[in-house]
């Protein structure tokens, strides 16, 4: 495959859904020769695409955070993770959520999460244990799982084991 068409292969990728440098650099290894000459053509095609500005890790990072935030409310570990299996770079992930959690309360988020998942308040242990279960996986520290239980008026049981694994961290 020549530069050119590589060059259209990776816009038109670009075209279809936003992507890390990490990510087009995969999709276009395949394209290929596998060899210096390969790579070298990927990373001059890498290049051009940042010159144009339609390549850019720190944009997608903010973007994709700020999505992130806005439609699933997920909390700062979560989009971390996310961005860090998209192929960016740990300062830049740091100072992507540094910016964007900025004026945003960890609480509020993980209050707007519960309700866009419409779970209610907590019956019993199980039901608790399942929220405990789902803010974690939202990306939520124990000390806002703790004070979004507390809230929802859960047992004091499951607020003391909350309050437990907080001390562990």
């Amino acid at each position: 495959m020549s530069e050119t068409e590589l060059l259209d292969y990776a816009a038109a990728a670009l075209g279809r859904r936003m992507r890390t440098v990490a990510e087009l650099k995969k999709l276009m290894k395949a394209r290929v020769e596998d060899s210096a000459e390969g790579e070298a053509k990927i990373g001059r095609v890498i290049a051009r695409l940042e010159e144009m500005r339609y390549l850019s890790d720190p944009r997608f990072a903010a973007d994709f955070t700020r999505l992130r935030q806005e439609n699933q409310a997920f909390g700062k570990r979560r989009i971390a993770n996310d961005l860090r299996q998209k192929g960016i770079a740990s300062p830049l992930i740091e100072q992507t959520l540094t910016a964007a959690f900025e004026d945003v309360k960890e609480l509020d988020l993980a209050r707007e999460h519960l309700r866009k998942k419409r779970i209610a308040a907590p019956t019993n242990e199980k039901e608790s244990a399942r929220i405990v279960r789902r803010l974690a996986a939202a990306g939520f520290s124990t000390g806002t799982i703790f004070a979004a239980l507390k809230e929802l008026k859960a047992s004091d049981d499951v607020l003391a084991e909350v309050e437990s694994l907080d001390e562990m961290e």
